[in-house]
């Protein structure tokens, strides 16, 4: 009987493209990766992978085999966890993705609660506004915030929340430049944004009845970071459109005050992502039910 390890070997460089990402992976050097490879093809009878300098491919009998291959791998992992199911708590390593803003306004909060929670859990936890690639990462969850869940792929998504957009300015800088009634009142006022073309940013909002208006702006401030932008509006810079999530508390002191409530941005949905339900450790499903109990209610309590 063939060696299993090899159909794991085999199913990892399918996947991640290449032998050295599959060996950074699976701690294994890339030459001996490959040769396990080579001996499991010739072990069959048949090439597998189809070799380039630069590419490397499933030839057709490769796609079949890897299907089977990753069958063997869930079933695997899927017995290792009924097994791990029976331990009372979680425990081992928990490596996640998230957004810098979410990390700073509700994760920071909610991880000490998990990890007290789970004594026998750690966590890694990577701070970065930069899309990862969970597979070939080795991340066992990547939180997003986006407007939409359709460009997934292949991967699992838990929906945990959804962030308003809200227009909010200070009561200072209202009472230097009056409070807007229209969204044409907005042109003449001082205005913060992330991103600028040619010093002018275009938001395309929704308004009553669904109506759909776009709007051109030329900010005064520009910065790619959200709690950067949430600073210069409390001190009367200028008005800017934040999560709700990152202005609950200053909206309820009113150092904030909503601007045109009637008129809106598409919502940001916060999910989780991860590669397979089947192949989830008791840690890491204890984490996403942990932010599915919690990550909802936090919001309204983000630190000032």
């Amino acid at each position: 009987m063939q060696d299993l390890n090899d159909m794991l070997y085999f199913a990892e460089v399918a996947e991640r493209g290449g032998f050295a990402a599959a060996g950074r992976a699976l701690g294994i050097p890339k030459s001996r990766l490959s040769r396990r490879v080579a001996e499991l093809e010739a072990a069959l009878g048949v090439r597998l992978l189809q070799r380039t300098t630069r590419t490397l491919s499933l030839t057709e009998v490769g796609e079949a085999y890897l299907r089977h291959c990753q069958a063997m791998r869930e079933s695997a992992q899927a017995a290792a966890d009924a097994v791990a199911q029976v331990q009372s708590e979680p425990r081992g390593t928990v490596r996640v993705t998230c957004p810098v803003t979410l990390a700073q306004t509700v994760l920071a909060r909610l991880m000490p609660v998990f990890l007290e929670r789970h004594p026998q859990v750690r966590l890694e936890m990577q701070v970065t506004n930069r899309v990862v690639n969970v597979v070939e990462e080795g991340v066992d969850v990547a939180l997003r915030v986006r407007a939409t869940l359709d460009n997934s792929g292949s991967m699992i998504v838990k929906r945990l929340d959804e962030g308003r957009q809200l227009l909010v300015a200070s009561p200072a800088q209202l009472a230097r430049q009056g409070m807007p009634a229209t969204l044409q009142d907005l042109v003449g006022m001082d205005t913060l944004a992330m991103s600028a073309t040619d010093g002018r940013t275009s938001l395309r909002l929704t308004g009553p009845g669904g109506r759909e208006e776009t709007v051109q702006l030329a900010p005064r401030y520009v910065a790619d970071d959200l709690l950067t932008l949430k600073y210069a509006a409390l001190a009367g810079t200028g008005l800017c459109w934040l999560p709700d999530y990152m202005c609950q508390h200053e909206l309820q002191q009113g150092r904030l005050v909503q601007l045109l409530p009637e008129w809106s941005q598409p919502p940001g949905i916060v999910h989780a992502v991860f590669a397979s339900r089947r192949g989830l450790s008791p840690a890491v499903r204890g984490f996403l039910d942990f932010l599915g109990e919690t990550a909802r209610g936090a919001k309204g309590d983000a630190p000032q």
